[in-house]
């Protein structure tokens, strides 16, 4: 069993051990931020305002929907490029992925999570797309105190002013929910659209990267 911050006692049968038979690939990284949020929260907006910033050759974006939606898409002869962007393409097909990612997860938790560390070698990561209790349980045993967990946030009009709609079957599944409950986030982005507050806590944010470069 091990402990982690809101998660309590939590068994470790499953998940990568470092330097054990299913260790990740990648390189060692100073920091890794698991990034998690409600759709049309703005994950992708903050991890690609902080790696504009800091420069790709310090900071990797790794998306754990990157390596889910390749193998979808070649399971299911579709087009794996048009599914990584926000279209309607991928709406069309995005309930029955949360369906057979969740069937891929059920069978080994960190099949992804291990997928998108092969070959990274920034100091940086910024997970952007963490959904998952297990995500973190995953990256939380590799990575120990390198990794950190932060929460974006949204109000409901504001996403719905960026084109989200409640959709049954996705808003209210793990994919969306599974983190709803988790009490223990180091960061919290509010991102309202209030452009200088998120500028605010952004610059902060920063400041505590440079810190582990």
């Amino acid at each position: 069993m091990v402990r982690y911050k809101g998660l309590g006692a939590v068994p470790t049968s499953g998940i990568a051990k470092r330097g054990g038979p299913m260790a990740p690939l990648g390189g060692d990284p100073r920091l890794v931020l698991l990034f998690s949020g409600k759709r049309k929260s703005g994950k992708d907006f903050v991890t690609e305002a902080l790696q504009s910033r800091l420069g790709a050759d310090v900071c990797a974006i790794l998306r754990l929907s990157g390596p889910l939606k390749e193998q979808y898409a070649q399971e299911h002869g579709l087009n794996f490029q048009r599914l990584l962007d926000a279209s309607t393409y991928k709406e069309a097909y995005r309930r029955d992925m949360i369906r057979w990612g969740e069937e891929k997860r059920q069978a080994d938790p960190g099949f992804f999570c291990r997928k998108i560390v092969e070959g990274v070698s920034q100091p940086v990561w910024l997970v952007s797309d963490t959904r998952r209790v297990s995500d973190i349980q995953w990256f939380q045993e590799a990575y120990g105190a390198m990794m950190q967990t932060v929460r974006v946030v949204a109000l409901e009009q504001s996403r719905q002013q960026r084109g989200w709609v409640f959709t049954p079957g996705v808003d209210d599944a793990e994919s969306e929910c599974g983190l709803d409950n988790f009490g223990g986030f180091d960061w919290v982005i509010e991102n309202h659209g209030d452009e200088q507050r998120l500028e605010e806590q952004l610059e902060n944010l920063i400041e505590f990267i440079h810190s582990r470069l």
